[in-house]
């Protein structure tokens, strides 16, 4: 089974287009975030124009007039506002309050890249599970479908773990009844640990999916940096015939437990071309020996 293509919109040009394209195909996932230029107020009339689109959005980096406006309103101090991030729970609230403003309707919030928050050892954890109570209030009341955890590299280092995330959201919502619907983390052929480990049925894709979690991959092109440094062989060695674009994406799609690999793509010529690209999944088989090639290369 390969994973469904969704829309990423971070560095992505003429991103009602690039939407607007996405959600001819029903429901389809769209994920933004605040510090993505000026995605959220290009998405507005997208989002209520498209009754089928999956909204996901994120909260904790902020662009230096969001952070100007919250040094304004009291939330954050002018040192919070240079770092251009905050997991405080007033901030989040705040910030989350906005986005439902510009956007209309919210299926998902992550927590973006908690590891970048500067906290100490220690202070991680806690600062998660109150902003995991502030989104369970906005689950609760029905503004939002749920939260998540976007992260770079927090499983990459042992920042956090699935079961850490699950029994911090245990403790925000006081009971097993919490909002935690998804992860979110880079897979690719340089971020390959994940689709290795999910071969080897262990990780957090694999148990996140055994939580009910949904998965989505980032970056399956890294950047827009890989299809530039896959060889013409390595290529054919993935599909054969296949473009070095289409061949790192198939990777990313095949991985096993990956729901929704996240592509930031502006025209429709090459959304088409990434859904032909996914079609057929690699065998695990196969995926084992690229991932090999990978380990080995």
């Amino acid at each position: 089974m390969t994973a469904s293509l969704g829309l990423g919109t971070y560095r992505v040009r003429a991103v009602e287009q690039a939407a607007r394209t996405a959600c001819a195909d029903g429901a389809v996932w769209i994920d933004t975030a605040p510090n993505y230029g000026g995605a959220h107020q290009a998405l507005g009339p997208v989002i209520s124009d498209c009754p089928s689109a999956l909204v996901a959005t994120k909260t904790g980096f902020f662009m230096p007039e969001e952070g100007e406006a919250a040094l304004r309103a009291g939330l954050l101090t002018a040192a919070q506002v240079r770092t251009g991030h905050s997991l405080d729970a007033a901030f989040i609230r705040w910030q989350t309050k906005r986005s439902l403003a510009a956007l209309g309707r919210v299926d998902l919030v992550f927590i973006h890249n908690p590891e970048r928050a500067g906290l100490r050892p220690g202070e991680l954890h806690p600062a998660l599970r109150e902003a995991f109570a502030v989104l369970e209030e906005f689950a609760g009341a029905g503004r939002i479908g749920g939260y998540g955890v976007a992260t770079w590299s927090g499983f990459l280092h042992g920042t956090f773990t699935v079961p850490e995330l699950l029994g911090l959201a245990t403790e925000a919502a006081g009971s097993g009844e919490h909002h935690l619907r998804a992860i979110q983390q880079p897979v690719s052929l340089v971020m390959a640990r994940p689709i290795a480990h999910a071969l080897d049925s262990r990780g957090p894709l694999v148990l996140a999916h055994a939580a009910g979690l949904i998965n989505f991959g980032s970056s399956p092109l890294h950047g827009g940096e890989l299809p530039g440094l896959v060889t013409p062989a390595l290529a054919d060695f993935i599909r054969p015939r296949a473009s070095p674009a289409a061949s790192c994406l198939l990777v990313a799609a095949s991985c096993p437990n990956l729901d929704v690999v996240l592509l930031s793509t502006s025209t429709a010529p090459h959304w088409a071309a990434a859904k032909a690209a996914i079609t057929a999944p690699l065998d695990p088989g196969h995926l084992r020996k690229v991932t090999d090639v990978l380990a080995h290369g």
